[in-house]
């Protein structure tokens, strides 16, 4: 694991981007035609992200208290990333038996990784036990199903239950996992329900582990915190029950939110520590293990999506610069802006800041539905055909989630750093990121996933069965 280190400014984390814009159009990762849209990583950033996770959890941990930190996978589905994280001290959270096998992938060990999902097949659990990967069943028939398996595979991996303590919203109902209709754990406050999780653990004496997540993105700390709370009190009252510690580690799930609105990091994982601290002191006296979740907040102010301004144009007296950037990178911000709104910034084509007198303007999308807007009325510096849109805060989701919508191919992704004499903020000393050479500002760039060509589009939309559908 990396040692902890310095928070980066704002200043220096836009000085980093810049760069890494010039840099992204000189090596040509981002050209007029093969490739006019691109995923650029400050590894920086995601590293100073897990350091400040490991520090805020380290100030309020009792001595020797086991912390696991896992990524969920969901937020950025890439294997070099995971092994990134990894080797930075953060594991995996897999919520399905692809992210399941791109955690093995990366290199994560089963002791690192744990696997949530309300769907979960008998074959992807039965992979899951006999790996050691920890499980948190959802409902009561997979707790049956685990029952069968855990007997037939002699497994020794840590098992829990998934609780939901029903305890309220967030603005984004989505991205809300403790209300009454969630679908997600066994409902504590539906009638019998709390009496049957008690009554689980106790017939069940592996069971040693409890989970709950209450939502993510437009979720209140405090509300986060009352759902760790209520996790922690159930415990206690398991554990008083059957008469010892059986629960031995809580699973408190991830769900940080990301200040959209500025480069500032808001929330920070120390306010949320003390908070957890404040409002269950017992979380940290050193009897529970504990493990985390999260995603957004680990990776999202580290990307960016640059894409080049292929037409600019006006309607009804509205500039509007079609990009090739829209839903099929940004879907959560076309369908829902007001959830998901973005920064957007303008760069020259030779990849400097754009300058002039700010004008509101459209930035659209390739899509070809009248929708497909990743901001509107956005006050910008005109921008021209040949400009660059960079899309921020987009380094969770974005990158790793496409939207299939008219076959667009899915952009090259590229993790950067640079030599500390740049901006200050450290050694760059990354070891992914040297299978480019350094360009003249510094900037090395490490290939996260090659962009997808038209050839790969056309072969996995079923290409080898074309003539499948004909009269034989």
């Amino acid at each position: 694991m990396q040692h902890l280190r310095r928070p980066t400014t704002a200043t220096t984390r836009t000085q980093r981007r810049d760069l890494a814009v010039r840099a992204a159009v000189s090596q040509g990762l981002v050209t007029d035609d093969a490739n006019p849209l691109v995923g650029l990583l400050d590894l920086e950033t995601i590293r100073e992200a897990a350091a400040s996770l490991h520090d805020a959890f380290a100030q309020v941990a009792a001595p020797g208290q086991q912390v696991l930190h896992t990524f969920a996978i969901k937020a950025s589905s890439l294997v070099p990333v995971l092994r990134y994280l990894d080797h930075l001290g953060i594991g995996c959270e897999a919520a399905s038996p692809g992210e399941l096998a791109l955690a093995h992938a990366a290199g994560v060990s089963a002791e690192r990784t744990v696997l949530d999902s309300p769907a979960k097949t008998v074959d992807e659990l039965r992979e899951a036990l006999q790996r050691g990967v920890a499980v948190n069943a959802d409902n009561p028939q997979e707790l049956v199903r685990l029952d069968a398996l855990r007997e037939q595979t002699r497994s020794d991996s840590p098992l829990g239950l998934r609780v939901n303590p029903q305890i309220g919203s967030g603005t984004i109902g989505a991205m809300s996992t403790a209300t009454d209709t969630s679908k997600f754990g066994f409902p504590l406050r539906d009638p019998g329900a709390r009496e049957a999780v008690i009554r689980a653990y106790r017939e069940r004496p592996h069971l040693t582990r409890l989970h709950a997540h209450v939502g993510s993105q437009g979720c209140p700390l405090e509300l986060m915190a009352q759902g760790v709370q209520a996790t922690h009190q159930l415990a206690e009252e398991i554990n008083a029950t059957v008469g010892r510690q059986q629960i031995t580690t809580l699973d408190i799930g991830g769900g940080l939110p990301v200040n959209f609105d500025t480069e500032d990091v808001t929330p920070s994982y120390e306010r949320y520590a003390r908070l957890l601290a404040d409002t269950v002191p017992a979380l940290f006296d050193g009897r529970y293990g504990l493990v985390t979740e999260f995603g957004r907040s680990l990776l999202a102010k580290a990307g960016t999506i640059l894409a080049r301004v292929e037409y600019a144009k006006t309607a009804g007296g509205r500039p509007i610069a079609v990009t090739h950037a829209g839903a099929q990178v940004a879907t959560r911000t076309v369908f829902a802006p007001s959830s998901w709104p973005l920064r957007v910034t303008g760069y020259d084509p030779h990849g400097h800041p754009k300058q002039g007198p700010a004008v509101a303007q459209d930035v659209a999308g390739p899509c070809c539905f009248a929708g497909d807007l990743v901001a509107t009325a956005r006050e910008l510096p005109p921008l021209e055909a040949g400009d660059l849109v960079a899309l921020l805060d987009t380094g969770a989701y974005y990158f790793s989630n496409p939207f299939g919508y008219n076959s667009l191919p899915r952009p090259g992704v590229y993790g950067f750093t640079l030599p500390e004499d740049e901006t200050g903020a450290g050694p760059g000393t990354e070891p992914a990121a040297e299978n480019t050479p350094a360009t003249p500002g510094g900037i090395r760039f490490a290939t996260v996933r090659e962009p997808q060509s038209i050839a790969q589009v056309v072969a996995e939309s079923g290409l080898d069965q074309r003539d499948a559908l004909l009269p034989r």
